[in-house]
């Protein structure tokens, strides 16, 4: 087996590889590129394992006029820029201590070590240059089984880094082949470890919380997780119910973790993430539109197209109701109506706190309309 994906091929990234060989090190990509490849998923970021010691691929890459960045120099990485794409070059490790959270590495000369040390078989596969298969640890047979599998002892894996728990459930979400169940093994060493993720910081479980959201489909996968007693672990008080009605009615709508966040609980909840001012603000905003009973014309007038829809359709899975996708018209003539009166249309009759009042009623009575009363026929009563 082999890949002949463009992005391995390609000139740049091959003249990185030569620069190690030639130098007398090994090259090989890991990970994702190489599992994504085989699965016929797109490829975005470029790795590269080797033998070479970072000092040595800094050398070798300035001698061959390649830009070397030591983005994690300490952990082994240096970034590799040719032709304006970067290649992630990291040594050979093994694990000398870990805490639960971060490890403490050493490099090693054995493929077979650093194999070991990451946490699926799935993502234990590596490729030569010319694009043929490693596959050390036997993960192949459970990529293309869609079988998210620890790599040896499951525990062992989870207490080296916690956040292994839920990297599970997204690598599942992404890849995992949901007919066919969740590893038992993989579960019962998760449910056994649920104390761990409490040492994690908020801001590595909300991001990962996203990426999984963002999956095709992931209400099985979350499903689980209430099951195991990892989603109330993580976010106390969410309920997944909504979830999966929500991704039915997205149709072929692009995944949005915010959405589909939205669905497992109020602002509150979503608390112990630490996700950004930015989606926090949307987050809130959405549920509460979504909570709320203003139509489909005043949502969209009030929010945007978008951010209308996501209500409409949140709404519709929290209250476990068909959607009716013809509201959207109503919800496009909301978002491009332009509200025809401004604050100096009401002056000096209207000041101060009667003048906002008197502008939200006016506002009021033109949404009603379905925004077709015209700035005439709202000034003629100002009383």
């Amino acid at each position: 087996m082999k890949i002949t994906d463009p992005w391995l091929t390609h000139k740049a990234t091959q003249a990185v590889c030569r620069v190690l060989t030639d130098g007398g090190a090994q090259a090989l990509f890991v990970g994702g590129c190489v599992r994504n490849a085989l699965l016929g998923a797109p490829v975005s970021d470029i790795d590269i394992t080797t033998d070479a010691r970072p000092e040595r691929v800094i050398e070798l890459a300035k001698g061959a006029g390649i830009k070397a960045i030591p983005t994690g120099i300490e952990h082994g990485t240096v970034t590799l820029v040719k032709d304006g794409i970067p290649h992630e070059v990291t040594t050979f490790r093994r694990d000398v201590e870990t805490d639960g959270r971060r490890a403490v590495v050493a490099f090693s000369d054995s493929l077979h070590e650093d194999a070991a040390r990451r946490d699926f078989t799935m993502n234990a596969l590596y490729a030569r240059p010319d694009g043929s298969i490693l596959d050390p640890l036997d993960g192949l047979p459970d990529l293309q089984a869609r079988r998210v599998r620890f790599i040896g002892n499951a525990t062992d894996r989870i207490r080296e880094d916690y956040l292994r728990s839920l990297r599970y459930f997204r690598f599942h979400a992404w890849y995992g082949d949901d007919g066919a169940g969740f590893d038992g093994d993989a579960l019962a060493a998760i449910a056994a470890n649920l104390g761990g993720l409490a040492r994690l910081s908020r801001e590595r479980v909300g991001a990962e919380l996203l990426k999984l959201l963002g999956a095709p489909d992931p209400a099985p996968a979350v499903a689980v997780m209430r099951t195991t007693g990892v989603l109330a672990q993580i976010l106390p008080g969410a309920d997944d119910r909504a979830l999966a009605p929500l991704v039915h009615l997205e149709g072929d709508l692009p995944a949005d973790p915010i959405r589909r966040l939205a669905a497992l609980g109020e602002p509150e909840v979503m608390e112990n993430l630490r996700l950004s001012k930015a989606q926090m603000t949307a987050l809130a905003r959405l549920r509460a539109a979504a909570s709320g009973v203003a139509g489909p014309g005043e949502l969209g007038h009030e929010l945007g197209f978008d951010a209308a829809r996501d209500a409409l359709l949140l709404r519709a899975a929290l209250l476990e109701t068909p959607f009716d996708r013809a509201c959207l018209t109503e919800v496009e003539c909301g978002a491009s109506a332009i509200f025809p009166i401004s604050a100096k249309d009401l002056m000096p009759n209207y000041t101060g706190k009667a003048l906002g009042e008197k502008l939200t009623q006016l506002k009021s009575r033109w949404i009603a309309s379905g925004f077709t009363l015209d700035r005439s026929a709202l000034l003629s009563d100002q009383s």
